[in-house]
């Protein structure tokens, strides 16, 4: 592997325009396809199998205009007004006429008069007359009403208890992420512009959200750290430079063709975000290790550019490649769970992965070889040729000198330190985000807030109870209706029930069930198995079909889904890696001890999680004021995504080691020696992941929020308590063992020479033109 990747370097280096060229033509590819074909993102959370999934495909069989988005609006009067005052009627009943009339907007007044035009042939106005005597009527000043306009309920629309706010319901054509860009924000601008007459404020639900913006200040300004922390390490505007060409070369090429395909595969928003924040983290991260092994070759060997290049790319462009390897197995394990929207998100974001190491690969040496000498500066020659440049690698040697020494308190220092902040995650509940997620200046924030005040907290998130005939084509009768009304009414945590449609032939209905608690409260998950439960019950005596979905019921099965399915990816992602580890390492410990450090990595990440957001802990630290459930998502992609990154510091920390061992010195001094070489370039990659990391903890989105936060603490975790301290610590206490294999699986296993070694012995390296290097580290491993 190493004399493949040297020659590759070498190539790349003396011709640079011709891989150069290459890859702008990919650049130039994707950005054309980019201009042609319009970008579609996806805000849906499905997952086919779940029991709510089932619910809504069979409903969009049997009654396809309810498949569409739901749209939610609440209009708040101003202080001490109502909603019947006679300035404020008018301007609500302008803003609802404005919304039913907008594109998009399935209009309810049109389906109703076309069903009273019916009479009494209309199975709608016949369901809803059982429904409502089954459910009982609401009354005036002390539950929610309908709007009544000229005697007559204004479809959608529920005024609170006080008159206070009105809730208007509505239904869009199409589910939202498929409709055209910008609906959803002149839906809700055209029921301003009438509202405002009447002094009325509207404020949409957390459903009432486009895709959300993918980068904003909050990356840019991670990026920008990123930046000066490439300028501190090596010191050079060109040399801090390249990392951000590839990386973001990286990125457009990875993001913008998964963009591409948007038009033919549903690719969801936070699979673009997750490709978006590996691609620049890793990108710069890998192009910095190959650099900073240039630099070193050239300053502390005395090797030219040229031949620096090609030996960095084999050495340390050997370890980017089985780093990035087990990024990209991590997240492949995400298909064996085999749901589609995980599914795509390991693909396009793996494809990320992979492109990033290609890129560091290959055109990394092109542009080392178009920079030339001016890679280390003359500054940096006169620095390393008086000994200034080795300062950062005393430091380091003293640190690692100290771990060694003490490598019992090390040990256990890193291990109680992740015991300790995974406490938290005993208590780790899982749900989707609702408004109760959002900050509370945010309009889905205040929206949630006022619903649950004025209606009731249930209001937030409806279930959707759909009732269908036994017996086929035959319509449901009133009486059958009515009895499964009256049996879903006695269930416990029920507030109210309604009639929300019924298709033409009256053999589906749809019952809109409020429950008394919110969409993430453990009280609405237990009424959803209870009306599951007694379903078999209600359809036998009342010969009707009953099946429970919509936004909540969904999030629960989505939730209990992937809990089961994480344990099963687990081990999956762990049993390939362990594989890989093993290849690499040559050894039995070192694959093991990286396993167990990334549990506790896990477990702490999940602990802090749950503690900020489900707690609300610290949260005014990081601009915070919501607590809510960890997205359900978050544990299974945090888990292949850390796993991913944890092995690459693996990677970079123990192949240093490793290569100081097979080049002749003892255990504890290639410890030693193998930390100082490489935790500056670990502990500046880990600083940079963070900083790209955090970025996103600031987007709106509450997915987003939470899976920027769970990143940026786990590999800071990782980082520096697991790899930086608990591994060298726990290779000084093995010693020799630390690399022991038993000798037949040692034949066994191909050589993949990850530390250099055949390279140096086929193509050995030219005599030093300079000052050999400083050899601290080597004699202060020997005094641990």
């Amino acid at each position: 592997m190493s004399v493949l990747l040297y020659r590759l370097g070498r190539f790349a280096y003396g011709k640079p325009w011709y891989v150069i060229g290459g890859w702008l033509a990919v650049l130039a590819s994707v950005l054309t396809l980019l201009a042609v074909n319009p970008v579609r993102l996806s805000n849906e959370v499905r997952i086919d199998g779940t029991p709510s999934q089932k619910v809504i495909d069979d409903l969009a069989v049997s009654l396809p205009e309810a498949s569409g988005g739901q749209g939610m609006l609440l209009f708040k009067v101003p202080n001490g007004a109502r909603i019947d005052d006679a300035k404020v009627r008018p301007a609500l009943l302008a803003a609802v006429d404005a919304v039913y009339r907008h594109d998009h907007v399935i209009d309810a007044r049109k389906l109703l008069a076309r069903e009273a035009a019916k009479g009494e042939r209309s199975p709608l106005l016949r369901a809803q007359a059982a429904v409502a005597r089954a459910a009982g009527l609401p009354i005036a000043g002390r539950s929610p009403v309908p709007l009544q306009a000229d005697g007559r309920p204004v479809p959608g629309v529920i005024v609170s208890a006080d008159a206070s706010t009105a809730l208007l319901q509505f239904q869009f054509d199409e589910q939202t992420f498929e409709l055209p860009s910008g609906t959803i924000d002149s839906t809700v601008k055209a029921a301003q512009q009438r509202a405002a007459r009447g002094g009325l404020e509207v404020l949409p639900s957390a459903a009432m959200m486009e895709v959300p913006e993918i980068v904003g200040v909050g990356e840019i300004v991670g990026v920008a750290v990123a930046a000066v922390v490439l300028l501190i390490t090596l010191g050079s505007v060109v040399a801090a430079g390249l990392p951000l060409v590839i990386a973001l070369t990286g990125v457009t090429v990875g993001v913008g063709g998964a963009f591409t395909l948007s038009t033919v595969f549903e690719i969801h928003s936070l699979a673009a975000v997750l490709a978006l924040m590996l691609g620049l983290a890793v990108g710069i991260d890998y192009a910095l290790f190959i650099v900073n092994r240039e630099r070193r070759l050239i300053l502390d060997e005395g090797l030219e550019p040229a031949e620096a290049t090609g030996r960095a790319v084999g050495t340390a462009g050997s370890a980017v490649f089985f780093a990035g390897s087990t990024v990209i197995i991590a997240l492949a394990g995400l298909l064996v769970i085999r749901i589609t929207l995980l599914s795509t998100m390991a693909l396009v974001a793996a494809a990320t992965i992979a492109i990033a190491v290609l890129l560091a690969l290959t055109l990394l040496p092109a542009l080392l070889g178009l920079v030339g000498e001016r890679i280390c500066p003359a500054r940096i020659r006169r620095a390393a040729q008086h000994g200034e440049s080795v300062n950062g690698r005393q430091r380091a040697v003293r640190w690692g000198t100290r771990l060694v020494r003490h490598r019992y308190a090390a040990v256990a220092a890193s291990v109680l330190i992740p015991v300790v902040l995974a406490i938290p995650a005993a208590d780790m509940k899982l749900g989707l985000p609702s408004g109760a997620s959002y900050n509370p200046d945010t309009g889905q924030r205040r929206s949630y807030d006022l619903v649950s005040d004025a209606y009731g907290p249930g209001w937030n998130g409806p279930l959707l109870v759909v009732v269908s005939s036994t017996a086929r084509k035959a319509p449901l009768t009133p009486a059958s209706l009515a009895g499964v009304t009256a049996d879903l009414r006695n269930i416990k945590g029920v507030t109210s029930i309604s009639l929300a449609g019924t298709n033409d032939t009256g053999t589906t209905a749809i019952l809109s069930l409020v429950p008394g608690s919110g969409p993430n409260d453990d009280a609405t998950k237990a009424l959803v198995t209870a009306v599951r439960g007694k379903s078999t019950e209600i359809s036998k005596a009342h010969g009707a079909v009953i099946g429970i979905t919509g936004f909540t019921a969904l999030a629960i099965d989505v939730s209990d889904r992937l809990a089961d399915a994480l344990p099963v990816y687990l081990a999956t992602v762990l049993g390939l890696s362990l594989i890989v580890l093993l290849l690499v390492f040559r050894s039995l410990m070192v694959p093991v001890m990286a396993t167990l450090g990334f549990l506790l990595s896990i477990a702490a990440t999940f602990g802090l999680t749950t503690a900020v957001f489900q707690w609300g802990w610290l949260q005014s630290l990081i601009g915070l004021d919501a607590t809510a459930p960890v997205v359900s998502l978050l544990p299974i992609i945090i888990t292949g995504v850390l796993y991913g990154l944890a092995m690459d510091y693996q990677m970079f920390l123990v192949t240093s080691i490793r290569e100081a061992h097979v080049h002749g010195a003892t255990a504890r001094s290639a410890t030693v020696t193998g930390f100082a070489r490489a935790s500056s370039v670990v502990l500046a990659a880990a600083t940079i992941m963070v900083s790209v990391f955090a970025g996103f903890v600031f987007n709106a989105q509450p997915m987003i929020k939470q899976a920027g936060f769970a990143l940026a603490a786990g590999i800071l975790i990782d980082a520096f308590v697991i790899r930086m301290t608990l591994i060298p610590a726990t290779m000084a206490l093995a010693q020799e063992k630390a690399w022991w294999i038993p000798a037949w699986l040692d034949r066994l296993l191909p050589d993949l020479d990850v530390e250099g070694d055949k390279l140096a012995r086929r193509i050995p390296p030219p005599r030093h033109t300079t000052t050999p290097p400083h050899r601290e580290e080597q004699q202060a491993g020997t005094t641990g």
